[in-house]
């Protein structure tokens, strides 16, 4: 594949001296992770081999299912359908209260039993299960994008065939490679954690980046957006303002999903999101957009 978003790591390569290898710098995200031969990158999945920075787990799926279009969430987009959704592994931020840690988290030696799924395989399989309901692929779960070349394969082959392909992402990667994606992409949610640099940066993301993200999806496809609505960090009403204020600027019609947090992963505290808050804060939200969803309520 000829791609100069993916051929940036030839450019980077440089002597390494101290371990007589050559280090490449990823192009994906804003982690730009320095990795020398075998080096694992923040996503945990992204490594340096054979002198090219590759996913060392692509095609190696956490999970695969037929799911409602809905529970992606993308209510608004072709409606009461299924879609193929697949899962990978590793993530390149870190959320204490992720909701999928156990794959977006995982530690390497688990993955080795997990079987391998080419492209090819999978557009087999989306087009098997056309007669169920199927309109296409969705990458989900984990955070997809951090396997960007094999997604990117995967959708070029899946747009030939007519089907719909569907990112679930965090979003922070850099404009180059979301440009790239969308070429290929029908529909996207796009996490938006919160609407500040601090908790983006409490979290290893990067929020100027996925404001990047969200502003290209809106040019280039369906697009809906989720805020995982959590107390004392994405609550306030201030805050949540600005944000569908700035939603609205780019297209008022962008469905935006209000989800109520429970404790994850690493936190125990604070409990569940009050119900009166997620009705207040749609309230709010509904001022700016048309379409405001509560979830997990």
């Amino acid at each position: 594949m000829n791609d100069p978003t993916i051929n940036q790591q030839d450019e980077s390569r440089t002597v390494d001296s101290s371990t007589g290898g050559r280090s490449l710098t990823c192009p994906l995200c804003h982690h730009a992770c320095r990795l020398a031969p075998d080096d694992v990158g923040v996503c945990h999945a992204r490594a340096n081999i054979g002198g090219k920075i590759l996913n060392k787990f692509a095609g190696k799926l956490s999970s695969l299912a037929l799911d409602p279009i809905e529970k992606k969430p993308l209510p608004n987009f072709h409606p009461g359908m299924q879609i193929l959704s697949a899962g990978g592994f590793g993530c390149n931020m870190v959320c204490p209260f992720c909701q999928n840690a156990s794959i977006s988290q995982i530690i390497a030696e688990k993955i080795l039993s997990e079987s391998y799924y080419s492209p090819t395989e999978l557009l087999k399989i989306a087009e098997q299960t056309r007669n169920e309901g199927n309109i296409g692929i969705a990458f989900t779960y984990n955070e997809p994008l951090i396997n960007f070349e094999y997604i990117l394969e995967t959708f070029e082959l899946a747009r030939e065939k007519g089907l719909e392909t569907i990112l679930i992402t965090n979003g922070c990667f850099m404009p180059a490679i979301v440009k790239r994606i969308a070429k290929v992409t029908t529909a996207w949610n796009i996490d938006l954690k919160c609407f500040n640099k601090e908790g983006y940066e409490s979290l290893c993301g990067d929020f100027d980046l996925v404001k990047s993200t969200i502003e290209i999806a809106a040019r280039t496809a369906h697009l809906e957006v989720t805020t995982l609505v959590i107390p004392g960090f994405s609550d306030d009403e201030e805050e949540m303002k600005a944000l569908t204020g700035w939603l609205a600027s780019l297209d008022p019609e962008i469905p935006y999903h209000l989800s109520r947090y429970f404790p994850r992963y690493k936190m125990a505290y604070p409990p569940p999101t009050p119900l009166r808050t997620m009705s207040k804060l749609k309230t709010i939200a509904e001022q700016n957009l048309s379409t405001v969803i509560l979830g997990n309520v």
